[in-house]
């Protein structure tokens, strides 16, 4: 398909979303990094294509709609609000070459304090209506279960903290884990670290960007580490009961009602997802048929921490049409003192193209 093709679908998908009650934005294309740098820390750099601007110092090409538009709304928006908007983006794909590295997304995002598990319901049936007739399978989650699972651990607040900062990366969330039950052994560089006196005793000359200090103290961190108790069996067991379960949303209720009673420390945010599924069921969704998988969404950018959803192509290989979620911990980072509940989603006009239609 043709660049006029797809600007041409983006537009029939923002007049859409215009028509569902969203005011159009327009967001810059070049962005201060250091909001990113902020938030993600540097892993962003390998995600995003970052310059220098003799000006305004580093900058980036936009790599997402989101953050824009809560810097603006944060700014300047009255509530509650709906914006729309479409655009390119740019990703660095090193790790997967064959993918686009810029492409067009068009979004919809909900700024609404009164009731978030309706204005989730709202957001996922005005994509799935959108894009119906495209032969998508819906998929939903909810970072929120997950985060209050960890929260719940009987475990210190630094290794809570360590499993938060990484929940985004399943691969490093599972070595913590393994690592705080004892399940992995220490590797051996970090044994002998952890049993020397002295660090920099025979350590060569210091050429690294971090100080003395900031060295010393991250080994003091490693050593109390060390001494505490591994995580039980039994709290392990209850996260890997939580991020198993992937069923349709009735059944995935039920089953993570049960794993609450023995982590009660997620209850509220089972409930949220009750209160979730009775909203879309009142939208006309088919909760008894839609999937929930507890894993979904934690390859994202890591602003979402509620409600996730995708709206996936059949065909193998293919990147997730739209997807989606809720965001309130970003708007809290970047409102400077304020805050309100927000969700919202984007979809690629390119991946429509080809998807077999249905009248």
């Amino acid at each position: 398909m043709s660049l006029t093709e797809i600007n041409a679908k983006a537009a029939a998908l923002k007049a859409a979303f215009q028509s569902a009650g969203a005011e159009a934005l327009e967001c810059d294309i070049l962005l201060s990094a250091e909001t990113f740098l902020d938030l993600y820390g540097e892993d962003v750099r390998t995600r995003a294509y970052v310059s220098s601007d003799p000006a305004r110092g580093e900058v980036m090409l936009r790599p997402d709609f989101t953050v824009p538009v809560v810097q603006k709304h944060m700014d300047e928006g009255a509530e509650p609000a709906r914006y729309t908007y479409s655009g390119p983006v740019f990703r660095r794909q090193e790790e997967h070459p064959e993918r686009a590295s810029e492409y067009v997304q068009v979004g919809y995002e909900v700024f609404d304090r009164e009731d978030p598990e309706a204005a989730d319901a709202e957001v996922f049936a005005l994509f799935s209506e959108t894009l119906a007739g495209y032969g998508l399978r819906a998929v939903t989650g909810d970072i929120g279960i997950l985060t209050a699972a960890v929260q719940g651990l009987e475990t210190s607040e630094r290794r809570r903290a360590a499993l938060m900062r990484h929940i985004w990366r399943p691969r490093r969330f599972r070595a913590l884990l393994d690592r705080f039950s004892g399940r992995a052994p220490v590797p051996p560089s970090r044994a002998a670290l952890l049993a020397t006196t002295d660090p920099f005793a025979e350590a060569g000359p210091f050429n690294g960007m971090r100080s003395e200090a900031e060295i010393r103290a991250r080994v003091d961190a490693l050593k109390a580490d060390a001494k505490e108790a591994p995580l039980s069996k039994s709290q392990v067991e209850l996260i890997e009961s939580v991020l198993k379960v992937s069923e349709t949303c009735t059944f995935a209720l039920e089953q993570l009602r049960d794993i609450a009673v023995d982590l009660p420390a997620m209850s509220d945010a089972v409930e949220r997802f009750a209160r979730r599924s009775e909203a879309l069921a009142a939208r006309g969704v088919d909760v008894d048929k839609l999937d929930f998988e507890a894993n979904y969404g934690r390859t994202s950018m890591e602003y979402y921490d509620g409600f996730v959803f995708g709206l996936l192509s059949t065909q193998p290989g293919m990147p997730a049409v739209a997807t989606g979620g809720r965001y309130d911990a970003l708007t809290r980072r970047l409102g400077r003192g304020r805050e309100i509940p927000a969700v919202g989603g984007v979809v690629r006009p390119d991946l429509l193209f080809g998807l077999e239609t249905r009248s």
